[in-house]
């Protein structure tokens, strides 16, 4: 994870409100949008991700891509006569701030995950080496079985990413070597 170029990924997202910014994302979304009609698919969304953002790690992470355009969607103030299935360049911003705090969340639910099986079992957030790591990320945690029992709001005895996204968020996940 530490050969990440955060402030790579940071300027490539250009989420930045104000007229630059906004210019750039016009540019960014002209190029996305490729038949021009105003709206993207999650499709052509992560096509864009890794041919015009051109960021072959958050390409490589698409439950990160899945889950920003997903919750762009849902929090958008704009009527989509498409629905849920599109996101329109009102959402664009949006999309690209939540993809960059969900590629850092996914990079510290990689972490944890040691058994790389897109889960993390309740033997692998009570690791010793892992309390560590969690708690520069989020502050002290007194209890880490509840705390799991917390996450796991499936009930599942697995934490899964979006279990893991809808934590992190509330605690305000950061880890220690990205650039925000």
């Amino acid at each position: 994870m530490g050969d990440i170029n955060w402030p790579e990924i940071t300027e490539k997202l250009v989420y930045e409100k104000g007229d630059e910014g906004k210019a750039q994302r016009k540019e960014l979304w002209s190029a996305i949008d490729v038949n021009g009609n105003g709206f993207v698919s999650l499709a052509e969304m992560t096509r864009g991700v890794r041919d015009v953002l051109q960021i072959p790690e958050i390409f490589d992470c698409r439950p990160s891509i899945n889950r920003a355009f997903h919750h762009a969607r849902k929090i958008a103030k704009t009527e989509n006569p498409h629905g849920d299935d599109y996101v329109s360049f009102p959402e664009f911003r949006i999309f690209l701030y939540l993809l960059r705090q969900y590629f850092e969340y996914f990079q510290a639910f990689d972490r944890v995950d040691t058994g790389d099986d897109g889960r993390i079992s309740k033997e692998e957030f009570t690791a010793p080496p892992v309390k560590e790591s969690i708690e520069k990320w989020v502050g002290p945690i007194e209890d880490l079985e509840a705390e799991f029992d917390a996450i796991d709001t499936n009930g599942g005895g697995q934490i899964l990413f979006n279990e893991f996204v809808d934590w992190a968020t509330a605690k305000n996940l950061d880890i220690e070597e990205d650039d925000d």
